[in-house]
């Protein structure tokens, strides 16, 4: 089978199940809701426009109003659906379901990219630091809150973990070359520290430290759409253009002077995949905290089903990563009782059996 015939044919499947997930996601939990109904649901909340509105804005300095144009939106469909469940399906289950597809498709995405790039079947995206850069940003705004910019866990968490990245990057560089072994020996070295740091902002973090310890551990607790729209945009970008360079990403599998004489200009190609994936990790571990073993594990699923090449392996891993984190956060919401497990907990429960599993088949193998 021709590879645009097999993408197509794995990206359609994979959608398709994660379809089902989210739609079976939704519907357990403490109110049962049939499936059915939940899809009815999903589809009222669809919105398209409506028509032209034309509105009045006043002008700050001279205090005119002038017209201004906007949409109006109303519902694409408009099914027969109990208000009750509307609203428990649109307003608190959907939105913490399209939060965990949205950071699994991106943690999925960015394991895929880090394993290709250091060649590594261990690599995952916080193997430069980013995780860690994210958590010590997110302890710190809940510790000391007085002294985190904005105030804001989320873009604390977010900087944290570029600021990081960029750091193991800066350092691991030298005269315009990066090592790839020098670059993962920067990011053990810096996690290590930062490690420490956040050991130490636990200890101080007086109240804070029960919200602290559940960020560390990775929950979808209470989020809701503003989480989603927080992230959507950084993992949308970055995914995308990400995937344009799966053909370099193939060529780097050869060696960095192999696919310099095929014509990757190899440096800079580095530094976009390495800024890309950072990007992708920060913004899914900024809304959600640190959750392990989906770009991990994820991705040497998928390279066992549809093989090495990066133009299929990359879009399929990503898809199986969205539906991966819905299921393991259902699991960890319900049934539901007085104390939640945090999604991270199960993710790694599940995971690193798994991966023993495949190792003592010995099916994992060098990228």
């Amino acid at each position: 089978m021709e590879r645009p015939v097999r993408t197509a044919v794995w990206s359609t499947g994979l959608g398709a199940l994660l379809v089902v997930v989210v739609v079976g996601s939704a519907a357990l939990g403490p109110v049962p809701i049939d499936p059915v109904t939940v899809a009815m649901a999903i589809m009222n909340a669809i919105a398209v426009p409506a028509g032209l509105e034309i509105g009045t804005e006043t002008l700050p300095l001279l205090g005119w109003p002038v017209p201004v144009p906007g949409l109006e939106f109303a519902s694409a469909f408009s099914y027969d659906v109990p208000k009750t469940h509307q609203f428990i399906i649109t307003q608190i289950r959907l939105p913490r379901i399209a939060l965990a597809a949205t950071v699994g498709f991106a943690l999925a995405a960015a394991g895929t990219v880090m394993q290709g790039f250091f060649r590594n079947p261990l690599a995952d995206p916080s193997i430069i630091g980013v995780s860690s850069g994210a958590a010590a940003g997110a302890v710190a705004s809940i510790a000391f809150p007085t002294l985190v910019p904005f105030g804001s866990l989320h873009l604390a968490a977010f900087g944290g973990a570029l600021v990081t990245a960029f750091l193991v990057y800066a350092i691991a560089t030298d005269g315009g070359r990066t090592p790839v072994a020098t670059l993962l020996l920067a990011g053990v070295a810096v996690q290590a520290f930062l490690g420490a740091v956040i050991s130490y902002m636990l200890i101080h973090s007086g109240d804070g430290l029960r919200e602290a310890v559940v960020w560390l551990m990775g929950s979808l607790r209470d989020r809701g759409w503003s989480d989603v729209a927080f992230a959507l945009p950084f993992i949308l970008l970055g995914v995308v253009v990400l995937g344009a360079y799966a053909r370099e990403l193939n060529v780097l599998l050869l060696g960095e002077e192999d696919a310099h004489h095929l014509g990757v200009e190899v440096e800079r190609t580095k530094l976009l995949l390495l800024a890309l994936a950072s990007v992708v990790t920060a913004a899914g571990v900024a809304v959600t905290g640190v959750i392990g073993f989906v770009g991990l594990v994820v991705p040497h699923v998928m390279r066992l089903l549809v093989g090495p090449d990066h133009r299929i392996l990359f879009p399929t891993s990503a898809l199986a990563g969205a539906s991966f984190l819905v299921v393991t956060d259902t699991l960890a919401r319900w049934p539901a009782g007085p104390t939640e497990v945090p999604v991270g907990i199960v993710t790694a429960a599940l995971g690193a059996p798994f991966f023993l599993f495949l190792l003592t088949r010995r099916e994992v193998h060098s990228v």
